[in-house]
């Protein structure tokens, strides 16, 4: 649809500053609807008409609901039931599947009268707003980022949109609503919510500590009939959403335009110099609407400037052309440096991931004026950089398999992060998207991977991607455990034209984020050929710039004469498929060397309980059943200790092994933490000692869907584990770390610039601090993206048949600590001499600290004063009894050694409550310690 007669028109940037100034107040509005109030239809006698009319009055009973919020949210806020997040709360609510419902007796929960399943039949959502004047100059446009599950839309007594219109979870809607606008006064938007058209059936309840896990999907996966987000029936880490998460999931917005709006657009960058990135070339696709009667001659004027960094004058670029826009007509535009010179830039600020530099944004803003008026105006941020993927067959021992690797900039990175799964009640906002993520960031990840049963994020996620530099992996909704390949159907979802539509919309919706790295066709399964084909073509065509990889897991069926990954068509080159219970660390360092999976394994992960202070919240009952081990009671398998998978159990008896049965809760969780410490710190340090021949290692999972005891860095409440802090430092940019299977210590240089004059130290100290040995060795040169053997202690470990810590210091030619490590190692696994380590020394002085309004930091010191060995010594921000949560500290649970000294920094945010500020020490064998700020604060 080309009806575009165009003249270039190129201005300085200084006057195009001076007319955007000039008409920013004119014309564009955009208003998020946000109070709404909400109802069961089963109480509304009326229809869509009479409740979207501005004078209806019969609202007056109904649940406040602030969008974006699902039906269960809201009743939740409004009291009607309890947080299903909070120990037992989730079997006092009737759940949307009846024979599941009358089965755990649950239908007696339903707040409704009469009515025993009370998600079986629509919500209405209703709301008013204000307008301004309506004229023939004025567009006013409805959108909607996400309903769940069908929505009928009424608007001042007429109808919008009906059901077929709007369903599937993952599609946006936008509706020119101009003709039903009332100007100048109140306006009524009433919209019907219905539910999945099938509720799915959920697995027998994870009643039991060390039971069972919930089926995935349900026994059948009957919840992949529908396009919505399929954890919501349960999975073996989250229990049955009661309602399914029907409702309005994402902002609503009422848009005011003139005639002319733009419509999707596309902004590309290639670097066609690589490996030179002295210069990018942009490209600029949009589209043009003309709703009017007449045809509309006007300018598009476009700038770009710096959005998170300090730029010079050359990285602003400005110019503008005329436009001519046919009545009643779209427009395509295509622009790029063949057309505007000023879309070829010369030193481009790239974009780059976490810890391979920085992640510089631009901001792209579009103005289409026309006669002096603006009549649309729209902005967004993106990324100068270039993503590809690359595939190759193995051979050898690896036959069959192949191995996949993913380039930024043309630089090779090494994939490390892992599965982000959604709230049960997606109710995370801005703020909690963009902390979880700094914590992400924090622990030195680059990669979140979007799991295929989940949901694709809503923008405020992929804002906080860009701008920390994290690197987004996005599945399609579809698994093996719905879509046919452990059960579940390949007819699934029964509406292909549905997950079609829902396809093409998410990818228009996040096409132009710098953090979007790969498009995967879902989570171990494939949707059925026509969905497969469809959704791949789509990539292709509306997208064209990363990577599409058949599968998140390698080990799924891959029915022959289909196409593979794009653009390549290989087979996708990435395994799931555990450990995901906890391993010796020897353990994932053989599967680094030999198993065939390793090659890039896409999931691995360990149960990873949380520290005591969260723990007790997972579990407010903390009493002991003494039929089990403990301190477990049944209210411990509601949130997930369980065996299964995760083998729960597995873990617990492995740490009584290794340290000794605990009988007090402080205990307890010292020992577990001591667990996710090796257990994590095993798993990333086993990949980097091949990190130039696998291409990543990825965690199930890094967060949690409700207070849960697996599969997590940090906790429901934002609290990391000890193991969270070991892969942060496994995945520091320089390394250095122990192998514990041939007693090797090596550096690893995560980062795209080769390091050099580096000496690498190990020193043994026995359990009462005594030092046994001491090893060094010099690095001349440790190139980028590669791990160098420094030495070997396998002589010193056989002359010491003892328990021995072993701290590892690497030093840069200036003797500055540029990283340290720390491991404890003894005959047959036996660390029970632990539990009789004497007491050890620590001062604490205060280096550095700045208070701030809203964000605080500070910098520690902590010297080990005494002749023993300071362990596992971790650090809390203390408003009176309570924990500031998050915070992001350089360093945690750390080791020093007798006479050493640590710097650590903390960032947090200002905490108003009951108490003083302190920071608390306490470690293995560290008196408890507070640094009290309360004046200073």
């Amino acid at each position: 649809m080309k009806h575009l007669n165009i003249s270039f028109k190129l201005l300085a940037a200084s006057l195009m500053v001076a007319a955007m100034l000039s008409v920013s107040a004119q014309g564009v509005r955009q208003t998020k609807l946000k109070q709404f109030k909400l109802m069961s239809s089963t109480q509304v006698k009326v229809g869509g008409a009479e409740i979207s009319n501005p004078n209806y009055k019969g609202d007056l009973g109904w649940f406040d609901a602030v969008v974006p919020s699902t039906v269960l949210t809201a009743l939740v806020a409004n009291k009607v039931y309890p947080d299903p997040h909070i120990g037992m709360n989730n079997m006092l609510i009737p759940d949307a599947n009846d024979s599941f419902s009358v089965a755990y007796g649950l239908d007696k929960y339903s707040y409704l009268p009469h009515v025993k399943n009370p998600w079986k039949d629509p919500y209405w959502y209703r709301t008013t707003f204000k307008a301004g004047a309506v004229d023939a100059t004025k567009r006013f446009e409805l959108i909607f980022d996400g309903i769940n599950y069908r929505a009928e839309v009424w608007m001042n007594g007429h109808r919008v949109a009906d059901s077929s219109e709007m369903v599937g979870m993952f599609a946006k809607y936008g509706f020119d609503v101009t003709k039903f606008i009332k100007p100048n006064g109140t306006n009524a938007l009433a919209v019907k919510i219905y539910p999945l058209d099938y509720p799915g059936t959920p697995d027998s309840e994870q009643l039991e500590a060390l039971g069972s896990f919930y089926l995935n999907g349900g026994p059948t996966g009957d919840i992949g009939k529908n396009v919505t987000m399929l954890c919501s029936v349960g999975w073996d880490w989250m229990p049955p959403v009661r309602d399914r998460n029907m409702g309005i999931w994402q902002p609503v917005y009422i848009r005011e335009t003139g005639v002319v709006h733009f419509g999707n657009t596309q902004l590309i960058t290639e670097l066609p110099k690589l490996p030179d990135t002295t210069e990018a070339a942009l490209k600029l696709n949009l589209t043009l609407h003309n709703s009017s009667n007449a045809a509309v001659k006007g300018q598009l004027q476009v700038s770009i400037n710096p959005d998170n960094f300090s730029g010079a004058a050359n990285d602003k670029i400005a110019f503008s052309q005329e436009v001519t826009l046919k009545a009643n007509a779209d427009g395509q535009l295509h622009l790029d440096p063949e057309k505007v010179q000023e879309l070829l830039v010369k030193n481009p600020k790239l974009w780059w991931p976490n810890g391979y530099g920085n992640p510089n944004l631009y901001k792209i803003n579009l103005k289409f004026t026309s006669a002096g008026n603006v009549l649309d105006d729209t902005s967004f941020v993106f990324g100068m950089r270039t993503v590809k993927s690359t595939a190759a067959a193995v051979g050898g021992h690896y036959d069959g398999f192949y191995r996949r690797y993913f380039y930024v900039n043309g630089k090779r990175i090494h994939l490390v992060g892992g599965a982000w799964v959604p709230d049960m009640m997606l109710d995370r906002n801005a703020q909690r998207f963009y902390t979880e993520l700094a914590l992400c960031k924090n622990a030195n990840l680059n990669l979140i991977r979007i799991w295929g049963g989940g949901v694709t994020p809503p923008e405020p996620f992929w804002d906080a991607a860009d701008r920390l530099g994290l690197l987004v992996w996005n599945d399609f909704w579809v698994t093996g455990d719905t879509q046919g390949e452990f059960k579940g159907s390949p007819d699934y979802p029964f509406q292909g034209n549905v997950f079609l539509r829902n396809v093409t919309s998410s990818i228009l919706s996040i096409r132009n984020h710098a953090s979007l790295l790969v498009w995967t066709g879902g989570n171990e399964g494939h949707a059925r050929k026509a969905l497969y084909d469809g959704m791949r073509q789509a990539i292709i065509d509306l997208d064209g710039t990363r990577p599409f990889i058949p599968s998140s897991s390698g080990y799924a069926k891959m029915p022959k004469g289909w196409p593979g990954a794009w653009p390549d068509n290989k087979p996708a080159g990435v395994y799931s498929g555990g450990p995901y219970a906890w391993k010796d660390p020897k353990v994932y360092y053989s599967l680094a060397d030999t198993a065939k999976d390793w090659l890039f394994k896409d999931e691995t992960g360990i149960p990873s309980q949380p520290p005591l202070n969260t723990l007790r919240k997972v579990i407010p009952d903390m009493v002991w059943d003494t039929t089990l081990p403990y301190p477990f009671n049944n209210t411990w398998g509601y949130h997930d200790a369980c065996t299964g998978a995760g083998k729960y159990d597995a873990y617990y008896a492995d740490m009584v092994s290794r340290y000794g049965q605990p009988m007090q809760l402080d205990s307890f969780s010292n020992k577990m933490q001591l667990m996710n410490a090796t257990g994590y710190q095993g798993i990333f340090e086993a990949a980097n000692s091949k990190i130039s021949e696998n291409g990543g290692v990825m965690l199930w999972k890094l967060n949690a869907a409700l207070p849960s005891v697996i599969w997590q860095i940090y906790d429901w409440y934002l609290l990391p584990n000890a193991g969270y802090y070991y892969m942060k430092k496994a995945c520091e940019p320089v390394h250095v770390q122990f192998n514990l299977n041939d007693s090797s210590v090596a550096v690893i240089n995560r980062s795209r610039f080769d390091q050099k004059n580096l000496k690498a130290v190990a020193t043994l100290y026995d359990i009462n601090g005594k030092q046994l040995a001491q090893n060094a060795g010099n690095i001349n040169l440790v190139q980028a993206d590669h791990g160098l053997e420094a030495f070997s202690l396998k002589k010193v470990l056989q002359s010491h048949q003892t328990f021995a810590f072993v701290l590892l210091s690497l030093k840069d030619n200036a003797g500055k600590e540029v990283s340290s490590n720390v491991y404890w190692t003894a005959p047959e696994n036996n660390y029970k001499a632990l539990n009789h380590m004497s007491a050890s020394s620590l001062k604490i002085d205060v280096v550095k600290s700045d208070w701030q309004h809203s964000r605080s930091s500070l910098t520690l010191k902590l010297a080990n004063t005494g002749n023993q060995v300071a362990f596992f010594v971790r650090g809390q921000i203390m408003v009176g009894n309570n924990e500031v949560m998050p915070a992001l500290w350089s360093d945690n649970y750390v080791t020093i050694a007798p006479g050493e000294s640590k710097e650590i920094s903390v960032n947090f945010h200002r905490v108003m409550g009951t108490g003083n500020l302190q920071i608390k020490f306490s470690g293995w064998n560290t008196p408890d310690q507070t640094v009290d700020f309360s004046t200073e604060y």
